[in-house]
């Protein structure tokens, strides 16, 4: 079971560099002072990463838990 924990731990860090790479997007998308209309349309694009990344972090964490509980 230490595979699954070790495995677990590399999802969930995959998701986390995911959400630190919404987080720039969207401080660079702040900081171009874009108008109403394209903001909103950068958003919209990161939404569906930023939720891929916490559906990954999830389901990692869960993995290292499952790992520990089995080991």
């Amino acid at each position: 079971m230490g595979n699954l924990i070790w495995i677990g731990a590399l999802v969930t860090l995959v998701g986390l560099a995911g959400l630190v790479w919404c987080i720039l997007i969207v401080a660079r998308a702040r900081k171009q002072a874009l108008d109403e209309a394209a903001m909103k349309q950068r958003l919209q694009k990161v939404v569906a990463v930023n939720m891929g990344a916490l559906f990954l972090s999830a389901i990692g964490l869960m993995m290292v838990v499952v790992g520990i509980l089995l080991g």
